[in-house]
């Protein structure tokens, strides 16, 4: 019986050697599937990838709404902005701004009364280091019956927001559109009235702010010094190197005519 198994095996390994086809099929039927499986196993390993990364941002998202934003400008003052309250004029605020950062930052105020309010400037760019006193205009509406207004604070209310920007760019209101993700509201501040009749510490830091914000508006305007050739008349430009070198001729010409006029002397007394 163990003879006739061994002769069965035997003649079935002697038919497998002889039909090439069946050992091709095999081979791809084994090939196949170890590509299958390695193809389950690639995007089973893709997807768990694409989960973990998008976890992963949602976890960052989530942690950085949590975390206080980091402040990018210094305010003074720095919650409030104080108007003189007189009722019927347009009443004016400073605050001034200075950028702590290492990079250059863009500037933007809104505010929640765009008809009766404005700022000088709306907007700008802040060189690291670099301070501005911006000026707040504001409309004050009398009140109702000429009463006398005891709350002196205003439902008006002031956002001030910062973008970081790369140095050189000019500034454009559409930076804050383009870059939302990336904007820092710095603060927001509420308008609070200042009796003029009553003197103050808040009243006397908004008159030397005011004044401070116009000698520096004044310094904006006038224009920055030429450091380039200057012009004497049409046609006549002279540089530093023509003053110099015409200083350097009259100084020989002077030791020139003395020397000439050394020698009159000496032949007029022969």
């Amino acid at each position: 019986m163990a003879i006739a198994d061994r002769q069965q095996r035997s003649y079935e390994r002697k038919m497998f050697s002889l039909c090439p086809f069946w050992q091709t099929s095999a081979t791809m039927n084994n090939s196949s599937s170890s590509s299958s499986t390695q193809n389950l196993n690639h995007n089973g390993n893709r997807h768990t990838e694409l989960v973990t990364a998008k976890r992963s941002t949602t976890v960052t998202s989530i942690v950085r709404s949590l975390l206080p934003p980091r402040r990018r400008l210094r305010l003074d003052p720095t919650n409030n902005l104080y108007f003189p309250y007189e009722p019927g004029t347009q009443a004016r605020s400073a605050i001034r701004l200075k950028n702590t950062s290492k990079s250059h930052v863009a500037f933007k105020f809104q505010t929640t009364a765009p008809k009766s309010c404005f700022m000088r400037p709306p907007g700008g760019i802040l060189a690291p280091g670099e301070s501005i006193i911006a000026t707040v205009f504001k409309f004050v509406e009398r009140p109702e019956n000429d009463e006398v207004q005891v709350d002196l604070k205003s439902k008006v209310k002031f956002k001030i927001m910062s973008l970081k920007v790369t140095a050189g760019i000019d500034f454009l209101p559409e930076l804050f559109d383009e870059q939302r993700d990336q904007v820092t509201v710095e603060r927001i501040l509420r308008v609070v009235f200042l009796d003029v009749q009553r003197p103050s510490l808040a009243l006397e830091k908004l008159r030397r702010q005011l004044a401070d914000a116009e000698a520096d508006l004044e310094a904006r305007k006038k224009p920055p010094p030429d450091t380039g050739p200057r012009v004497v008349g049409e046609g006549l430009v002279i540089d530093e190197w023509v003053i110099i070198r015409l200083y350097i001729i009259s100084q020989e010409c002077s030791i020139f005519f003395f020397f000439f006029y050394f020698f009159l002397l000496i032949f007029d007394d022969f």
